[in-house]
């Protein structure tokens, strides 16, 4: 098997993100907007009468990180991937960077295996060398020279993966399945 630079977004494919945002928003705001619902990545289309700065809000309390659960099979089958010998980093934008600290320790506390030799900060996903992308974004995906893996996500099932050079997973499971048939 070829060992491949694998490169991991975390929010929407190592954790729920958007789904504890959308709870904590409709808790905090008095509203029922629904993550199904959703068919862009940015929340201003399911809240459209808050301000940037209150759908961002959640994003600074550290309670609101300590809350993402894992992506069902992530933190068995990125071991598997760091274990088959892939140099697998993951890889990271925000539009908001105090809430880096926070999300790190997120990240190290439910995947002890991995450490700050892992971490890529990038905005521009597709500067990055790799032979994989994992992601949920497909403005991450589109453009970049390197394998494109896209995560499902509400807001993506409408696009045309397939059509558009990527190939669509569901968990990391679906995507270690991919990789070892490349």
């Amino acid at each position: 098997m070829k060992k491949l630079e694998i490169l991991v977004d975390i929010d929407e494919v190592l954790n729920n993100l958007l789904e504890r945002w959308v709870a904590c928003l409709n808790e905090k705001y008095g509203v029922s907007a629904n993550m199904e619902d959703k068919n862009t990545w940015r929340l201003n289309a399911l809240y459209p009468t808050l301000t940037d700065d209150e759908i961002d809000s959640p994003l600074f309390d550290n309670a609101f990180w300590a809350s993402l659960e894992t992506r069902p099979y992530s933190v068995e089958y990125l071991h598997k991937l760091i274990s088959d010998g892939h140099d697998v980093s993951i890889v990271t934008a925000t539009h908001v960077y105090q809430t880096i600290p926070a999300k790190m320790d997120w990240l190290f506390r439910h995947y002890p295996y991995l450490s700050w030799d892992n971490i890529i900060l990038a905005k521009k996903k597709q500067r990055i060398r790799g032979d994989v992308l994992i992601d949920d974004a497909i403005h991450n995906l589109e453009g970049g020279s390197y394998i494109k893996l896209l995560h499902d996500s509400p807001y993506n099932r409408n696009y045309e993966a397939g059509n558009n050079g990527m190939i669509r997973v569901y968990n990391l499971m679906d995507a270690y399945n991919v990789i070892n048939n490349l």
